[in-house]
């Protein structure tokens, strides 16, 4: 519950201010005592008094009402922590670059508080580059992003850029404002993304993974307290400051920079999805389609869970198996075949699982022969329930 604990809500111009309303009743019937900003365009979507009325409290917009001065400094003083929902495209990039045309802006950057946003904004608003880097921008000042969810937009498209749920919400808060440093002093490694195999200077052999699984559980892991380090393959995925990330892009690179964090770890989540095999030669300039029919020699790529589960000593080692047929028993031929102490298994024959997604549904299987089977989750909140199923092993 969020009893005592105090929220400060922007309110930007977007069609998702009706979601603010139903986000507001939450906190309060938790407990939460809420303040209200609104930006001039924000009213166009939901009235001031509809939200007054619902939070308990006066809705502030202007900096300053006749004689009346809208103290920016002492409201972002006042929160326990500054929750802009939803946050527009044009609000974003205005946050990016410091502009402060707004009473909500001005209390944005004189917060000392920690500072959250929920984006909400078309599908092509929401992959425009620009707003990638606008993101990418606000998590260098340490501001945390909920992400968007898939869906029926405004425009009427389906994709990228609902603003998150307000019940996603709730428990967003209830994970950054009541969590537990269960995780402190650990060491974490993580892997997540593809890997780009190349066959020439400008082709490569990759898979579908887009790295959201693995990132919820870097973040997941980290906001529990552990220094994690998160090997991440070619994504454009967002990922929360604070989590140290070592880039490559081949299977060959993967392994060999988890065979170079994995001393010194306490734990290790396998999550990448690595290709299996790659080309036996990468051809020095691009290869011209001259012929009916062209054949690629392939061969193994490194083995990394093998490998790390040859080489653990104290580590807890957590392995993922994505398979679309025999999912139980090729999942725990990988557990003891591979030496590992979890298998994390998600099936493509089950509804929302898989690559793409924003939710995933998983079983998982331990050494001892447990077997820990989840509905269907968004994938934060599948990565708190694996995290929550490590710490249970750890503290057995």
């Amino acid at each position: 519950m969020l009893h005592g604990k105090k929220i400060l809500i922007g309110v930007t111009g977007s069609i998702a201010a009706y979601k603010t309303a139903a986000l507001i009743r939450l906190l309060i019937k938790e407990g939460a005592e809420v303040k209200v900003i609104m930006t001039p365009a924000a009213a166009n979507f939901i009235t001031p008094l509809t939200l007054a009325t619902l939070s308990k409290n006066e809705v502030l917009s202007d900096i300053a009402t006749n004689s009346t001065w809208a103290n920016h400094v002492m409201l972002g003083r006042w929160a326990d922590v500054m929750l802009i929902a939803p946050l527009s495209c044009n609000t974003l990039a205005k946050m990016a670059v410091g502009q402060c045309d707004n009473l909500l802006l001005a209390v944005y950057l004189s917060a000392t508080c920690p500072v959250v946003a929920a984006p909400a904004m078309d599908e092509d608003m929401w992959h425009h580059p620009s707003t990638k880097n606008n993101l990418n921008t606000l998590g260098g000042f340490n501001n945390k992003i909920i992400p968007v969810e898939n869906g029926e937009l405004a425009s009427g498209l389906t994709g990228d850029g609902r603003m998150a749920e307000p019940e996603t919400i709730i428990q967003w808060l209830h994970n950054f404002l009541l969590r537990k440093n269960d995780l402190a002093g650990k060491k974490v490694l993580v892997t997540a993304g593809p890997t780009y195999e190349p066959i020439d200077p400008v082709r490569f052999i990759s898979n579908h993974s887009t790295g959201k699984m693995g990132i919820a559980i870097a973040e997941e892991m980290s906001s529990r307290g552990a220094a994690v380090t998160l090997v991440l393959g070619p994504t454009a995925e967002h990922v929360e400051n604070g989590i140290k990330i070592v880039k490559v892009k081949s299977a060959e690179e993967m392994y060999n920079a988890c065979i170079n964090e994995f001393t010194t770890c306490d734990i290790a989540v396998m999550s990448a999805a690595v290709a299996d095999y790659t080309p036996v030669n990468m051809a020095t300039e691009k290869i011209k389609k001259t012929e009916n029919e062209f054949t690629i020699a392939l061969t193994k790529t490194k083995d990394i869970l093998k490998t790390l589960g040859q080489q653990k000593k104290q580590q807890l080692l957590v392995g993922f198996a994505l398979e679309t047929n025999n999912e139980k028993e090729y999942a725990l031929k990988k557990l003891h075949g591979k030496n590992a102490d979890f298998i994390v298994l998600n099936s493509l024959n089950d509804a929302g699982a898989g690559f793409g997604h924003n939710t995933n549904k998983i079983t998982i299987f331990d050494r001892q022969g447990n077997e820990f089977a989840f509905g269907v989750k968004t994938k934060k909140e599948v990565a708190a329930d694996i995290v929550n199923t490590i710490l249970k092993s750890i503290h057995a």
